[in-house]
């Protein structure tokens, strides 16, 4: 069994079966890689993948474990790598954070820019998706951070940690009669057609309960993934929106109106979220405290010596988050 056969089969199976793609990727031949995963179906005994005539067509239950397995075993081995590096050259290396387009473009920036500056030699990659796709690639070992609202707490192999709460405004064009009311009630807001995010998005569901549970239903009419989105069909008089407070810019967005609701909606807590076991260099650690400043170094190695989500809830109880 050798290294370079796990990995085969490992990328095989993350490139929905496409050997091809798998060998584009990899900068490999076709013939290569089908060549070293029969040889390691024969070492094993067992078909790691069913086949067609020559085509790939599903993972088999054995292989479903054996490809789990294979992937345990590259993450180790890249933690090994990041180690050696982390002793011969402290300040250069890669990281690949995984978030939403409300976090990359409205909350990120700021500290982003001065984690460039401080290292210059680390080559940072960004990766937009959904919550649960983001969630994915950090439970999988594809990226080194996953940022987002929702859909963290499915993985129970991540570590997740709070970074600050945030709340929601209504927007809308100036002139309009929601702009008039002092305080604004869930009955009000109801009665008009609504542009929002896709479920599953930047705190949606607390968008949802707040209606569920006063027995509402809301009007929503358009649907998008990302704050910029809503505010030009807020603009072209498509619905009232509702997004994250600090998606809204006074300047940029000064022909519209921001409505305070955080009376209406709980609030949303973003979290950072990385997979258990993974070694932290002396970077990673200082991205998320420029990030969240309250997960200092000992607060994050704390964090991931704790076994259980409760009692990660324990460590974080008594910290005062910010809000944004």
């Amino acid at each position: 069994m050798k290294l370079q056969q796990l990995r085969y089969i490992w990328e095989v199976a993350h490139h929905e079966l496409n050997v091809s793609a798998t060998a584009q990727s990899l900068y490999t031949s076709q013939p290569g890689i089908s060549k070293q995963i029969r040889l390691l179906e024969d070492e094993l005994g067992i078909e790691i993948f069913s086949r067609s005539g020559k085509h790939l067509t599903r993972v088999t239950p054995a292989g479903k474990t054996i490809i789990e397995q294979a992937g345990e075993i590259l993450r180790k081995v890249e933690s090994i790598k990041q180690v050696a590096q982390e002793f011969s050259d402290e300040k250069s290396g890669t990281l690949d954070v995984a978030t939403t387009h409300t976090q990359a473009r409205y909350a990120l920036p700021p500290m982003i820019k001065e984690f460039i500056s401080r290292y210059p030699d680390v080559s940072l990659n960004m990766h937009q998706g959904t919550p649960m796709q983001i969630a994915e690639m950090a439970a999988n070992g594809l990226v080194d951070f996953a940022i987002a609202t929702e859909a963290m707490e499915h993985f129970g192999d991540l570590v997740m940690m709070p970074c600050y709460k945030w709340n929601r405004c209504i927007l809308v064009p100036r002139g309009h009669s929601l702009a008039q009311s002092s305080r604004l009630t869930l009955e009000e807001v109801a009665e008009h057609p609504i542009v929002t995010y896709v479920f599953g998005f930047t705190g949606r569901s607390k968008l949802d309960e707040a209606f569920m549970r006063r027995g509402l239903e809301p009007k929503v009419v358009f649907t998008a993934t990302d704050a910029d989105v809503i505010k030009t069909y807020v603009r072209l008089g498509l619905g009232i929106g509702i997004m994250a407070q600090m998606a809204y810019d006074p300047v940029q967005d000064a022909d519209l109106v921001s409505l305070d609701v955080s009376h209406l909606f709980d609030h949303s807590t973003t979290m950072i979220g990385c997979r258990k076991g993974t070694f932290l260099r002396g970077y990673m650690y200082d991205f998320i405290e420029l990030f969240a400043p309250h997960l200092n170094r000992d607060i994050v190695t704390q964090a991931f010596q704790l076994q259980s989500r409760e009692e990660l809830d324990e460590l974080f109880s008594n910290i005062e988050l910010p809000s944004r």
